[in-house]
């Protein structure tokens, strides 16, 4: 089985000017002949067709994990509905259908047969899309309408389509080049709001659409002009005004508009300041903050009055929850009667409750769980004038479960577990240990085995550790057939995340990044010393900033890991963050550094994967991408494959990458695609590590 050999373009080299420096690169013809390029698509074939063929012998073990992992999904299950108005909405999975059914009832008649709003199999098959994704949806408050948007190619480009839901016919023309992330109702349910991107896909400008009217006569209410921010909106929890952040990595600005009045302009209220970060909220006779602001770099809470005009004055603020250095706050949600705070505590996500009381806010109280190692989130809460909220609970070995919370005793209520078929929590035990880095913090890891597992035993170690984005210990099922198979799973909780807060954070980005890479290799180093795994049988996963993770450590430890899943990896460091014109590039500047000034370029330059490559044994990698990918574009994991393809030596394991031809960064929206994607991945682990069976 020999793999495609990409062909070298020496002539093309990388001159970057502003540093006096030239650098070649023998594979960026696989970024400037463009995605429909005939060089690029012929060499993507060629790696498919190479990873089917290593993969052929491993078919009947694809097809068993495959049925293992279907065997796990309730086919025919309902969410619990989420109250909007008059009606209660939720979504439907049925029986042997890739897609979900949203389907909806009045609130006043719940065990009355659903009404099908949107049926995603069935528009998928009218329409001819090979794939179908809905993020965002929204009922108009009277109900008559129903708003979402729609993405058919994974390129995160979505179309605004209205629905008339005594019909189910569309109100107007789908509004095509919408950002899939803002959609908002004004009060009376005539207009919506939505964003739409620059070039780079940057939401910038957000606008007003009167139903009825063409998109040509719509009103652009803001336009974010600085490249690196990006526009966010969302509507009060009250919803009486609709709030607008312009947001980059590390500072805020918000403006507001009263949903009820037709002809509303924003009109600024938080004026953005570097290294400031907010988020606002409406209490009705004043404003409500969540912020860094005054130098609490854990957050803390405050209110300010209502004014008739003009910005907000921080000198008037008063303390709702003051700062605690052992308490992390990243979320809020405001009740008539209750403010939910959500954040982080002792390792672990957290709620707490404050009452809202003759017009202040009382103590805060922290919510319980049953296991100390657990993940705890507020769901859907679309009831402003409620005393219960929707919490979303999981473990290691617990799978998701939809509690109502009351927000008077903080008990909870159970509404639905999620079923799972043929597993048995009882078989399954989790922990938690604490590894060493190399300048001594301590970094947690989370394992998961069947208790039947004897150790050591085969080992993932799964990452990320970037954007502050935690990888909280939550359960899934498309773990199973490989705990089943005697396997260890690991979480990394390395710097870069907040597990432990945002001192956790800051410590692994900008200059001091390597942190995230020398704290998984720790952790790794650690699982092997305590006899939890051996040499040569621990393997890694991450994807994305988590991909950029594998491609640096594969770098540094080569020898530590046995295969490594490098999936839509962000791996060409140098030459997508020196581009403005790549999607995400310049509101990321906080998060990797500006290469453009030089001491970013050499922080960069230091672990940037495929500049980093040279001679030498490589373990089995299994290298991933998406052909429409607007977040890491397919161009990263195929040159990172390329170049391997020259530098690994005898004695390299097996190296592979698969693109898919038809989907973006997430993959296939189909969830049995999914199913068999998966599969696939963890057949080529087994085989490669000699466990296939």
């Amino acid at each position: 089985m020999t793999p495609p050999i990409p062909p070298q373009a020496p002539r093309d080299r990388i001159t970057h000017r502003e540093h006096d420096l030239e650098r070649p690169d023998d594979y960026h013809w696989l970024r400037t002949d463009g995605k429909q390029g005939e060089r690029v698509l012929a060499y993507l074939t060629a790696e498919n067709d190479h990873l089917a063929e290593v993969m052929a012998p491993h078919a009947p073990l694809v097809d068993r994990i495959t049925a293992e992992l279907r065997s796990h999904i309730q086919e025919r299950d309902e969410q619990p509905p989420i109250r909007e108005g008059e009606w209660l909405y939720s979504t439907r999975t049925d029986e042997g259908q890739a897609h979900p059914v949203f389907v909806r009832r009045r609130a006043d008649t719940p065990d009355a047969p659903p009404e099908v709003v949107l049926d995603l199999n069935e528009l998928k098959a009218r329409e001819g899309h090979q794939n179908v994704w809905v993020y965002l949806t929204r009922p108009s408050p009277d109900g008559r309408s129903w708003a979402y948007l729609l993405d058919t190619t994974g390129q995160e480009v979505f179309e605004l389509r209205v629905l008339n839901t005594q019909t189910g016919e569309l109100l107007e023309a789908p509004l095509p080049g919408v950002s899939g992330w803002t959609l908002a109702w004004s009060a009376d349910g005539r207009q919506l709001f939505y964003v739409t991107e620059d070039e780079t896909q940057r939401p910038s400008r957000l606008w007003r659409h009167r139903l009825g009217q063409p998109a040509s006569e719509d009103t652009l209410l803001v336009q974010e002009d600085d490249p690196t921010f990006r526009l966010v909106v969302k509507k009060s929890a009250n919803g009486e005004t609709l709030l607008v952040g312009s947001s980059a990595s590390l500072s805020t600005e918000w403006q507001v508009l009263e949903t009820g009045d037709a002809d509303a302009q924003p009109r600024l209220l938080l004026p953005r300041e570097p290294q400031v970060e907010t988020m606002l909220e409406d209490g009705g006779d004043h404003w409500l903050v969540l912020t860094n602001q005054g130098g609490a770099r854990e957050f803390w809470v405050v209110r300010l009055p209502k004014t008739a005009s003009g910005p907000l004055d921080w000198n008037t603020a008063q303390d709702v929850l003051p700062h605690d250095e052992q308490r992390y706050l990243t979320g809020m949600r405001l009740f008539a009667g209750h403010l939910l705070l959500s954040g982080r505590e002792e390792g672990f996500s957290q709620l707490w409750v404050l009452p809202r009381t003759g017009g202040g806010y009382g103590e805060a109280r922290r919510v319980t769980f049953p296991e100390a190692s657990h993940t705890v989130q507020p769901g859907s809460n679309r009831v402003f004038d409620t005393a219960q909220a929707r919490v979303l609970y999981s473990s290691l070995t617990q799978p998701l479960e939809h509690l109502d919370l009351d927000l008077n005793t903080l008990q909870t209520t159970l509404v639905k577990a999620t079923p799972v078929p043929d597993y048995d929590p009882a078989q399954y035990v989790a922990e938690q240990r604490w590894m060493t880095a190399p300048d001594g913090e301590q970094v947690p890891v989370s394992l998961v085995r069947r208790r039947d597992t004897a150790l050591p035993a085969p080992t993932l170690l799964y990452g990320y550790g970037s954007y502050g984005f935690p990888v909280d210990p939550s359960f899934s099922a498309s773990r199973l057939p490989l705990l089943d198979r005697g396997w260890v799973w690991a979480i990394a909780h390395i710097r870069g995340g907040s597990e432990r807060g945002r001192r956790w954070y800051d410590a692994g980005r900008l200059e001091h990044k390597m942190n995230t890479f020398t704290d998984f290799i720790a952790v790794g180093e650690g699982l092997i010393r305590e006899g939890v795994t051996l040499p040569g049988r621990l393997a890694a996963m991450g994807r994305s900033a988590g991909g950029l993770l594998m491609g640096a450590v594969v770098n540094l430890r080569p020898d530590l890991f046995g295969a490594a899943f490098v999936g839509v990896p962000f791996v060409d460091v140098l030459s997508t963050m020196l581009d403005a014109s790549i999607p995400l590039t310049t509101s990321e500047y906080d998060e990797w550094g500006n290469p453009q000034e030089r001491r970013w370029y050499d922080v960069m330059a230091q672990y940037s994967p495929y500049d980093n490559l040279k001679a030498g044994v490589y373990p089995h990698l299994f290298i991933s991408g998406g052909l429409n990918d607007p977040r890491v574009a397919y161009w990263e994991p195929a040159k990172y494959a390329a170049r391997l393809r020259t530098l690994a030596q005898p004695g390299s394991g097996t190296i592979v990458l698969k693109t898919n031809m038809g989907a973006g960064h997430g993959g296939s929206s189909g969830r049995f695609d999914a199913l068999r994607e998966t599969a696939e991945e963890y057949a080529f682990l087994l085989s490669v590590l000699g466990d296939g069976a």
